[in-house]
């Protein structure tokens, strides 16, 4: 089954104990495409300048990411993203943004993204959320992200469009400001409240915790001894989440279960490179070598 993503679509600056890059792709959508894409079909929907190298993203359409969604505005230039991240790398420092042509994104999406069983609405403008989902024509499954900005400035509209999704992702500290509850158990309780029927909570190095009405799961992240950058660590677990359930085409709890620990095995890759680099040639084998690792770590 396939999946539709709305999202950003960057040029990030990153700086970080390990070293720096420059005009390195970035933003949500890619970042979840590149992850979710080892699973299963992807649908891509975003905007970039004409300054975007499109083949770069030829990495992607080989494994199944469709980028007709994608367009590309003449003449103006793609959303920029730079940070500084400190040596406790939960602490960044955003240093510049430009939202350039990704200020004026309000998708219309052709007739192939409408018919997307699962629909992945990156932590975009929750507004925006809405009017994606008003174009889909009858998705099995939806997820939705967010981001403090959100939770801050339009919490009410946000409120609304969780009304009308399957999962939500937000990590620990998101949670606590979109509830008020600093326990996170609590807050997933909460969460669930707002209408969504799964939560996740990310809670980075820490891993992370899942909850529904009559289920409750925790994993551990992946022990990692070098992280490079975690820039799109969450977008990335998304993906692996995402993509792992429409591989499989069902959402019940054995599957949910094993879809949160793929998302955590696809991020641990991802954060020990640069921007996409440790996602390009990453292979499901390679996914199942860790996952069996990661299963041993765990047995008790």
């Amino acid at each position: 089954m396939s999946i539709v993503v709305i999202g950003s679509i960057a040029f990030d600056d990153v700086e970080t104990e390990a070293g720096s890059v420059k005009n390195a792709l970035g933003g949500s959508a890619l970042y979840f495409s590149a992850a979710a894409s080892l699973f299963s079909q992807v649908h891509l929907v975003g905007v970039v300048g004409e300054d975007f190298p499109c083949g770069e993203l030829d990495f992607m359409r080989a494994r199944g990411v469709n980028t007709d969604g994608l367009k590309v505005v003449k003449g103006g230039s793609t959303f920029r993203w730079s940070g500084v991240y400190e040596t406790d790398m939960n602490k960044r420092h955003t240093t510049n943004l430009a939202l350039n042509v990704f200020n004026d994104f309000d998708p219309v999406l052709n007739d192939e993204c409408r018919q997307a069983e699962y629909v992945f609405l990156a932590n975009i403008d929750p507004e925006l959320q809405e009017r994606v989902l008003d174009q889909m024509h009858c998705p099995k499954f939806v997820a939705l992200d967010t981001m403090e900005c959100y939770i801050a400035q339009k919490p009410q509209e946000l409120r609304n469009v969780l009304k009308r999704v399957n999962l939500l992702f937000i990590n620990d500290s998101e949670a606590q400001l979109l509830t008020g509850i600093s326990n996170v158990v609590a807050a997933a309780d909460a969460l669930l409240d707002m209408g969504p029927e799964y939560i996740i909570i990310k809670k980075g190095e820490h891993g992370s915790l899942m909850a529904s009405r009559d289920m409750f799961f925790t994993v551990p992240a992946y022990p990692i001894h070098h992280v490079v950058d975690p820039t799109g660590a969450g977008d990335s677990y998304a993906g692996g989440v995402m993509g792992y359930l429409a591989r499989m085409g069902v959402h019940d709890s054995a599957t949910l279960r094993r879809a949160v620990v793929y998302g955590g095995i696809v991020a641990s890759f991802l954060v020990e490179g640069f921007s996409l680099f440790s996602l390009k040639d990453l292979s499901l084998d390679t996914i199942e070598e860790r996952m069996t690792h990661f299963r041993s770590l765990t047995a008790f």
